[in-house]
């Protein structure tokens, strides 16, 4: 009988836990395994860091948590202008939460708030992507196409409009790049237009796709034509960055690959390591002043909004990440790690694409590679990919469903941004093993 303590979705068959190391953890039964996904692309860096854990005992013993209304505290000071230091202030206001969940409903939040007191009030309606997650509160479901995980709410979220996914390698139509970037921002355009531009409040969109899609960086050239849409028409545009962001891709922001700033950002998982749970909402000072100035500030926020302990634990994990210039090796490391995977698997025929930035790759596999047909979803191939790969001693991270939540099998690799040359090829080894004994 599974054990009752557990959560519905957890198999009563998985391992436990018992501590953690650099880029290894441990189970209780003495097995080691390195974390080649870094969870769900969470543990920047890595296990149990002697300076994270000192900061956290540190601050432990002074105070665990100040309220937000009561007090501001030196971590969330020193937090914010740590992340400042690494994007500058386009993105000047900084709401830290504690979630990633929570910092896209915030930014929703924001967005409606922003609008209401510049006198828009029909401003509403949200825009998002198809195969997008943004996060499992009503609010952040409501505007993510993940069928698996919105079904049994549906009557209850409110309504949200989907355009194209922007994937260059399952195209929404034929051409390149260029021609795929238009399509999809007069796509935009026309469902903004449709809707009633003074109805729409922002477009919600994760740079690079994560777990839904399972790591789609856009083509060349989409988010600036995506940026020049929403300003034409009063959008704001809200980047989901809680996944690929805070250094995943090799650039702080991910979408600093692309050459845009947002008007609001979710950042969370790498930003604070996984050490205490924390997430943070950045909005540009155009919105943060108006609020401010009229609402003395964002209605959001929750008991543990800016939480002195999570904050400390994550501003200690940027210093680590920028004195030890983390960022820069993701970036360099990671065309390294794209290059190897290539290498050690393009040759499998079911691998019908590899791709992704910095430590956030993605690995499609298909039956056909020509037509690109997916496995049929009783062939359970994520399942198998778990199973052995876990069974080599490597951690990834499979996701299915990412066509159409049904059909489409990816497995992600997300390693800490610290992982050594050593620990990196031991990832692709182990996982090129993995994948031969579980496909087909």
């Amino acid at each position: 009988m599974p054990n009752p303590t557990q959560t519905d979705f957890i198999s009563d068959t998985l391992p436990t836990v018992s501590h953690g190391e650099g880029c290894y953890v441990f189970d209780t039964s003495g097995k080691r395994y390195i974390d080649g996904s870094g969870g769900p692309a969470l543990f920047s860096l890595g296990y149990a860091h002697p300076e994270v854990n000192a900061a956290i005992k540190e601050q432990l013993d002074r105070v665990a948590h100040a309220y937000r209304y009561t007090f501001t505290s030196d971590p969330l000071n020193r937090l914010s202008e740590l992340i400042h230091s690494q994007i500058g202030l386009g993105l000047k206001h900084i709401l830290c939460v504690s979630s990633g969940s929570e910092a896209n409903e915030s930014a929703l939040k924001i967005a409606l708030q922003y609008h209401w007191t510049r006198g828009e009030r029909d401003r509403t309606r949200f825009i998002a992507r198809r195969r997008s997650y943004h996060g499992n509160t009503l609010g952040a479901l409501a505007v993510s196409d993940f069928s698996q995980r919105r079904k049994q709410f549906e009557g209850s979220l409110f309504p949200c409009s989907f355009v194209s996914l922007a994937n260059s390698y399952r195209p929404a139509i034929e051409g390149g790049d260029e021609d795929l970037s238009q399509f999809l921002a007069d796509e935009l355009e026309r469902e903004i237009t449709e809707q009633g531009a003074e109805t729409i409040a922002a477009f919600i969109v994760e740079p690079v796709v994560g777990a839904a899609a399972g790591v789609v960086p856009a083509p060349e050239g989409y988010f600036q034509k995506v940026r020049e849409v929403c300003d034409r028409n009063g959008v704001l545009l809200i980047a989901d960055e809680v996944m690929c962001g805070s250094g995943r891709c090799g650039t702080w922001r991910a979408l600093e690959y692309d050459g845009i700033t947002p008007d609001i950002m979710a950042v969370a998982k790498s930003l604070g390591g996984g050490y205490v749970p924390l997430g943070a909402v950045l909005y540009s000072s155009a919105i943060g002043e108006l609020i401010n100035a009229t609402d003395g500030g964002p209605n959001t926020g929750h008991t543990f909004t800016g939480h002195t302990l999570a904050c400390a634990a994550a501003a200690k994990v940027q210093e680590i990440i920028i004195r030890d210039q983390l960022v820069e090796r993701v970036k360099t490391q990671g065309e390294i790690l794209l290059a190897n995977l290539r290498d050690a698997i393009g040759g499998i025929e079911a691998v019908g694409d590899i791709r992704g930035r910095g430590y956030f790759i993605g690995v499609e596999l298909v039956s056909d590679r020509d037509t690109k047909q997916p496995f049929d979803q009783s062939m359970q191939v994520t399942e198998k990919i778990r199973a052995r790969t876990l069974e080599a001693g490597l951690i990834c991270y499979p996701v299915s469903g990412t066509l159409d939540g049904v059909s489409g099998d990816v497995a992600i690799l997300a390693p800490p941004y610290n992982a050594s040359d050593s620990e990196l090829d031991e990832i692709v080894e182990k996982f090129a093993g993995g994948l031969r004994a579980a496909l087909p």
